[in-house]
Parts: C-alpha cells; structure tokens; sequence
C-alpha cells in the first residue's frame, strides 16, 4: 500500500497535478492586529494625495475626478432601489435588482469618494442613504449568479463605508445596521469560496476581504486571505509552477485533461496566462482586478502581497494581457490564434503599486494605463482607478 502511494505521488509530481494544501504551499498573511482605516483599496494617505491633485487641477487627476463626478453614479437626485431578496440567474436572467445593488453599491462609493475630494456634504449624506436604504431591506441573494453577485456588490460596499465611517466627520446613525448586513447578508454567502471559473473566487475574496476589514473580523480576514492565495496560484500561471498551472484542491483537477478543459481548452502554459484567456479578456480583468485589490488591501494593512508571488502573477499577467490587448496578433498556439479583447479598466491599481512603487518595469502595462486614462467604470466593481491610484506611491 505504502507502495503504491508513493507512485501515485511521485506520478502526481511528474504531471504536476499533484496540489499542495494551501497552508504549506505558502502562507497566507495573518489579518493585522490592529486594522488600519480607511483601509479597503484605497488608504487616506491615497485619498489625501488624490485631492491635493484634484484641487491644484493637476492631470490625470482632475480629469479624471470631472469624469466620476458627471457620472450617473454621481448624481445627487440617485434614488435608492433596494429589495429584500435580490435574485440573479445565469447571464442576467432574471435580473430582479442585480443591477441596482451593483449600481447603488458604486454610487455610494463614488459619492464617498466625491465627498473626500470636496467636502460637500450632499456627497457624504447620498452615500449614507444609499447604505441605510440596502441595510433596511436587503436579506438574502438567490439563484445561480448568487455568490458572484453578492461578491461584486460586496466588494463597493465597505469600500464606500470605509470613507464614510472612518473619515466622515458628520453623524452615520445606521453604521451598525450596515455592520450587521455585510456580516449577515454578504460575508455567509461568499466566504467559503466557489468552483467555478476563478473570476468568480476571487471577486468574493475580495468582498470577503474587504468586509473583514470593515468589520475588523481577523478570523474572516484570515480565512478568506488562505483561499485568495490558492485561487490566485490557480489562476495565473508562472513557469516555475512546473508542466502544468496549480490547482484548487476542492476542484480535482487532478489530470491533465480536466485541468485543459477548465483552462478553456489551452494546451500550453506561459508565464502570465490566465485561467480565463481564452475565455476572454473581459471575465479575465475582472479575476485581475480582484487580485490587484486585495494585494493593495493588504499593503494597506501593512503587509506585502506584492512581494510574494501574487505580484510576481499579477506583474506578468498584467504585462502578457495588455501586450495583446495593444494589439499583438495572437500566435496560432495561444487560444488556437483568436483572442477576444476587452480588458477593461482594471490596470492602474497593479501598475501603481508594481511599477510607480517598486520601480519594475512595465512597459506594456504602462503604454495600456497610460492609454486608457482616465479609468472610469465596469459598472460592476471597478471604478476610478486614475483618480485613486494614477501615480499614487502615498
């Protein structure tokens, strides 16, 4: 028996389907013991830096500042839809309030923002409501987009409350109300994680993440964080992974066949590609975003996720992306020659913090950035990342 075991491990090895439970394979970085606020993806410092920028009329960032605030998510007549259960299917269908969490959720974030760059109350009194309106009423998230919903929405939440309750000098009488339906509404439903494609898990981590911080839950923090480091192995590949890309384990993948099928049929493996890239860029900058969002999270709550090997996955996926997305003709090996383009807005976060910060160079990323500023929205989980992050090293 003993045997017997030992072949199977060392063919496991030789396929490199053999999957390290993620607790040895590397560690996951303890939740601080003190939490630093505001500290969701964008720190004070970050947020001080942004408005010196925006009040002496310096571009990007007054550009981009007048693109959020004559956004629809800026809008100070936005009225609130909330609902008791928010039900999303398979490609939107159905839709019942979906897009308005989302959007509600980005608006409360983006009036937060609007309210620390110029102080106007209006700004800091929407958000608010628009967080009291969700904390009233919501209750449950059902069908099958379910979890990816309650991540995306999860992950604009605590970002808005962060500003609000840690920054905000005005009275939140319902801050603890919100507390309770992030921990009761929102971290159940995504903290244990999702089989699906890696966007998905990553997305929730980030929520799951995000909310930790808010609530100052370490244990949370510390479970999700465990989870975002095997999902992020498992979603960008890097030559030192071996033959073929790491797995999750709760999926077995455990030949290679499965593992080409659930990488969209790709068959070779080069630094920086994604589990998604030959799915398509879009869904791909989603798992990207997250990655760079809770890397940055948790610089801000004194770690160092850039400095292990999800910066080392993100530096590369960043730069292997955007070199197609600029327009490099996809070799016949790659996704059988045909890309679908469309990354998105999800760059300046990474490319801040890898190159601005750390002083690695970048140049694909960087003429993408450069190009695509000022970053506006997704209209999911992303947005205003030129004004946040643009050559921000606060």
């Amino acid at each position: 028996m003993r045997r017997t075991a030992f072949l199977v491990t060392v063919t496991a090895l030789l396929l490199g389907t053999l999957t390290v439970p993620a607790t040895t394979a590397h560690r996951a970085e303890a939740a601080p013991a003190t939490f630093v606020h505001p500290g969701v993806t964008v720190s004070r410092a970050q947020l001080d830096f942004a408005r010196r920028q925006v009040d002496a009329g310096a571009q990007p960032w007054k550009g981009a500042f007048d693109r959020m605030l004559a956004s629809k998510y800026a809008d100070l007549n936005r009225v609130p839809r909330p609902r008791a259960i928010v039900e999303c299917g398979s490609y939107s269908n159905p839709n019942y309030g979906c897009t308005d969490e989302r959007e509600d959720a980005l608006a409360a974030y983006t009036h937060a923002l609007a309210w620390y760059v110029t102080r106007d109350e209006r700004h800091a009194r929407k958000s608010i409501e628009l967080m009291d309106a969700w904390s009233a009423v919501i209750r449950d998230h059902t069908n099958s987009n379910a979890p990816l919903q309650t991540g995306w929405a999860g992950s604009s939440w605590p970002r808005a409350a962060e500003i609000i309750k840690h920054a905000y000098t005005g009275t939140w009488a319902n801050s603890g109300r919100f507390a309770t339906m992030l921990r009761d509404v929102y971290l159940p439903e995504i903290i244990n994680g999702s089989n699906s494609n890696g966007n998905w898990e990553l997305s929730m981590m980030e929520a799951a993440i995000g909310i930790s911080v808010f609530l100052e839950d370490r244990t949370s923090y510390d479970k999700a964080m465990a989870r975002f480091r095997t999902r992020t192995a498992a979603y960008v590949y890097l030559a030192s992974d071996g033959a073929l890309p790491k797995t999750v384990p709760s999926q077995n993948l455990n030949t290679r066949e499965k593992i080409v099928a659930y990488w969209q049929g790709q068959s070779t493996f080069v630094t920086g590609l994604s589990q998604e890239t030959c799915r398509d860029f879009t869904h791909t900058g989603y798992g990207l975003s997250a990655i760079s969002h809770v890397a940055e999270t948790s610089r801000i709550q004194g770690q160092d996720l850039y400095g292990t090997d999800v910066g080392e996955r993100l530096r590369h996926a960043l730069g292997f992306h955007a070199k197609y997305q600029l327009g490099t003709a996809a070799p016949d090996w790659l996704c059988g020659g045909s890309l679908v383009l469309g990354l998105g807005p999800v760059t300046e976060v990474g490319y801040n913090a890898l190159h601005n910060r750390l002083g690695i160079a970048m140049t694909n990323t960087q003429t993408l950035t450069l190009q695509n500023r000022p970053a506006g929205t997704n209209n999911l989980f992303v947005a205003w990342e030129t004004l946040t992050h643009g050559d921000n090293t606060a």
